[in-house]
């Protein structure tokens, strides 16, 4: 048999539709990259904005990156931020594991960590607070937390009684003080409680002032100042130190010495903080998700406590207030801004 060769119009079609299967093919390569394919992803939830969690997620990248993770490069990141209202943590949190996320990271205090228990119990979370999370229920043990939580915890909500304590030093002839609370926040009673044995150990009177709304910041300062108390205590509350520059502002417009667990109020122009030191907490969490990217599995990672507390003092803050500052607290300052 004699081979007969295609006809020419034959092969052109054959040609056309094999170069545009090749086309197609290519063009399928380039809008998904094969490692998108394989990409972990970790679910971010946080209780405020990006912009609020500025150096807390500078720190937890920091974090990740120790552990060879980082982000858009084998990691790829998805956030969920509540903007200050609490409210919506849960749905938030269930929202992230409906996307079946390799891990959550609930940063930012107990309510985030309260709110993604709540919506996963098979997905690993890293969780990042103040409080203690076993009386909390976040974990039932520190050592061998079990179950698919772990994380870190600092120091901030123990000391929230060691601010009453500075400010008696820094206004030793004040009888009263004010402390703010936010009651919606699930370590408030707790605090409140160590607040008032510290005031009477003291012998101080205590004015409490119960807030969870930035419009009510201006007559809390205000309040302070028509009953002549000595000063304003904050309990340690994210709410709180995430408006750490409107508070410092509304001190020093209102002539309030005030004291918070965040390092960035005596940088805003505060008077002074005594809290854990954040910046640890959250490389620690960013070290923990990534450890979980790599296998490990959270009911073997014990919690981290970060034991460091720092106190930061504003001299200048200081010094416009007419308050002098006893020589021991000063040098057992972290940091003295002139």
């Amino acid at each position: 048999m004699r081979f007969m060769p295609r006809a020419p119009a034959e092969t052109a079609i054959r040609m056309r539709r094999r170069d545009f299967i090749a086309l197609v093919g290519s063009a399928a390569a380039w809008t998904v990259p094969a490692r998108a394919l394989t990409m972990p992803v970790i679910g971010y939830l946080g209780s405020e904005t990006p912009e609020r969690y500025g150096s807390r997620l500078t720190a937890f990248r920091s974090g990740l990156a120790e552990t060879g993770y980082a982000e858009g490069r084998n990691v790829t990141i998805e956030f969920r931020w509540a903007e200050g209202r609490y409210s919506r943590l849960p749905a938030l949190a269930k929202d992230l594991a409906s996307r079946q996320v390799t891990v959550i990271v609930a940063a930012g205090g107990a309510e985030v960590a309260l709110a993604a228990k709540s919506a996963t119990a098979t997905i690993p979370v890293v969780f990042e607070m103040g409080g203690d999370p076993i009386a909390l229920g976040v974990v039932d043990s520190l050592s061998r937390p079990g179950g698919n939580l772990t994380g870190v915890s600092s120091l901030s909500v123990e000391v929230s009684r060691k601010r009453l304590e500075f400010m008696r030093e820094v206004r030793p002839g004040a009888k009263m003080f004010a402390v703010a609370i936010n009651p919606t926040s699930p370590t408030s009673e707790t605090q409140l409680k160590n607040l008032r044995t510290a005031a009477s150990s003291l012998g101080l009177e205590l004015i409490v002032l119960k807030t969870s709304m930035e419009e009510e910041f201006g007559s809390m300062f205000t309040a302070v100042n028509e009953m002549r108390a000595g000063g304003l205590v904050f309990s340690s509350d994210p709410y709180f130190a995430y408006r750490s520059q409107l508070l410092a502002a509304l001190s020093v417009r209102h002539a309030v010495p005030a004291m918070t667990q965040s390092r960035d109020f005596p940088l805003a122009g505060g008077l002074m903080s005594y809290g854990g030191d954040f910046s640890q907490s959250h490389r620690h969490t960013g070290m923990y998700a990534g450890r979980i990217l790599k296998g490990e599995k959270p009911s073997d990672l014990p919690v981290q406590r970060v034991t460091k507390v720092e106190l930061f003092i504003n001299l200048k803050a200081a010094n416009a207030l007419g308050i002098t500052f006893p020589p021991s607290l000063l040098g057992s300052a972290d940091e003295v801004i002139e």
